[in-house]
């Protein structure tokens, strides 16, 4: 069993090092084989030099691991922030690429100081008010956006459409004018993946199917003789201080550079905050990660990438999970994937101009299929109409103007509805609740009004600064509105508790009227007769 006074903190984990260094290291290299190829394909897929992954994922480990917040997160380059990365380059460049990646540089930087100023302020909690629907809606319309624009790489064909709808409409075209090769290295990707997925047999488990796509798209490029194709391969320079790049500030004084910089803000705080907190939720050792001091690590790093030439970094989910998965017991395994990735792209840049990058975007289409998957939308239906109609909203927005207005169109539509349900307007950004001892050990927290997610965070609050150890009785009887996101709030609460040897109860729903099915669907307190 891991003992606590190995891994007191992720800044003082010496002893950690010491006790549980074979693990760390093990997994660390794991991670690094599953996080190489993510690394390039985000970064091509976002507008930015190969090598941009790289770096950034080598910042995330080497330095943002000693001075985060958290035990088992892998910092890195996220498959979420393609579009708002890709779309800064598109809008500050204005056709020049390059000039669009030095300014968007620039943004990553300011953003990066931001996110700083957030953690300091201890604004971790602002996660919080973002609802459920509108959260998974942003992460299904980013699943779609990165779908369309990689199947024309996994296709072998350029579109000429500028505009995602563009994009979208063009793939029966690209599937009509493929190249028979490289499509045949994509599709053979895909299928890797998915049979990976399928499998269960823990030796096969060890290799990771990352890697496999990778190994095998090698292999049938060498097979097609692509070296006389280089623009179906990935480019990456001899030597490793020729991937660094300077920002351009030039644009600071525009609004469509602020926008970036806000963009970039707000969808890497919110993932990377999100991210953090699922990662504990799977931690065997059921420890709990500091959000306020993960944000302003993360945005450390988030200025360091954008000075130097990376891009912007998250408290990535899947390299995450993977790590837990290979037996990682302290923030040491993320700070040895980062050495691992040093140690490879500066030795060995040739064997990394030998990936398709057909393969790398098989990668990226199976990764957009699984955030917007039909299972997605079933589990979202699941818990109420409601909820897929913000869910279907923010998707629309999203994909049809941008991410933030996508993200702003579900929120207002969440107020609508709850306001179409009784919620009083003075009641949307105030929760009413009393928390009272009826002796030293028990607890009552007493919710009257509407708890919603525009008000939730000062409960969350309270919530975070209780005492451990004691009996809650979490009372909803004159709660008059409890929203999806507050009963998904308070039952992770409550099993989070109960796991750290406390006691929580939730109590008082039998008088609400309940909008569906689901244990944590929207609740309305019913009229006394």
């Amino acid at each position: 069993m891991l003992q606590s006074s190995s891994i007191a903190t992720p800044l003082t984990s010496w002893a950690g090092l010491r006790a549980h260094w074979r693990n760390d290291v093990l997994s660390g290299f794991l991670v690094f084989l599953v996080a190489l190829p993510l690394c390039l394909g985000i970064a091509m897929a976002s507008g930015f030099p190969p090598m941009s992954g790289i770096i950034t994922a080598i910042i995330g480990g080497v330095l943002v691991s000693r001075i985060n917040g958290s035990y088992m997160t892998i910092n890195g380059p996220a498959a979420g922030l393609i579009v708002v990365i890709f779309d800064a380059v598109q809008a500050l460049g204005q056709g020049d690429a390059v000039a669009g990646f030095r300014y968007t540089l620039a943004a990553i930087a300011v953003a990066g100081l931001l996110q700083v100023l957030l953690g300091l302020f201890k604004a971790g909690r602002l996660s919080a008010f973002f609802p459920s629907a509108v959260v998974h809606g942003m992460l299904a319309a980013i699943g779609i956006i990165i779908m369309t624009k990689q199947i024309h790489i996994l296709l072998g064909v350029k579109p000429e459409a500028t505009t995602l709808i563009g994009a979208l409409a063009e793939i029966p075209h690209s599937i009509v004018a493929m190249n028979p090769e490289v499509t045949i290295i994509g599709v053979s990707g895909l299928v890797i993946l998915m049979v990976w997925s399928l499998i269960r047999w823990p030796i096969l488990k060890m290799m990771p199917a990352p890697l496999l796509v990778v190994l095998v798209g090698v292999a049938l490029a060498w097979y097609f003789d692509l070296d006389h194709a280089p623009q179906y391969r990935v480019d990456v320079p001899d030597n490793f201080m020729a991937g660094f790049h300077g920002p351009d500030f030039g644009k600071i004084a525009t609004a469509e550079f602020w926008l970036a910089v806000l963009t970039i803000w707000l969808i890497g705080s919110l993932e990377s905050l999100l991210s953090a907190a699922a990662v504990d939720r799977l931690d065997p050792y059921k420890r709990h990660s500091n959000l306020n001091r993960d944000l302003t690590a993360v945005g450390a790093g988030n200025f360091i990438s954008g000075m130097i030439g990376g891009l912007p970094m998250i408290a990535e989910i899947v390299r995450s999970s993977a790590n837990i998965n290979n037996g990682a017991k302290t923030g040491w395994a993320n700070f040895f994937h980062g050495l691992f990735l040093l140690i490879f792209v500066a030795l060995f840049p040739q064997l990394i101009r030998e990936i398709p990058l057909s393969a790398l975007a098989a990668l990226l289409v199976f990764t957009g299929f699984k955030l917007a998957s039909p299972r997605e939308f079933a589990k979202i239906l699941a818990v109420g109409v409601d909820h897929l109609v913000v869910f279907v909203v923010t998707i629309i927005g999203a994909v049809a103007v941008d991410l933030l207005v996508g993200v702003f169109l579900g929120i207002a539509v969440e107020l609508l509805i709850h306001i179409c349900r009784g919620l009083k307007l003075r009641q949307a950004f105030a929760t009413a609740y009393q928390l009272r001892a009826t002796d030293p050990d028990t607890l009552h927290i007493e919710v009257s009004g509407a708890a919603v997610f525009s008000n939730v965070i000062a409960l969350k609050s309270l919530l975070a600064d209780l005492p451990g150890g004691k009996t809650l009785f979490f009372d909803l009887t004159e709660a008059e509105l409890i929203d999806h996101t507050v009963m998904e709030f308070i039952h992770h609460f409550a099993e989070e508790y109960n796991g750290a040897g406390g006691r929580c109860q939730i109590v008082g729903l039998d008088g609400h009227h309940r909008y569906s099915r689901h244990h944590l669907a929207a609740r309305r307190k019913m009229s006394r007769s």
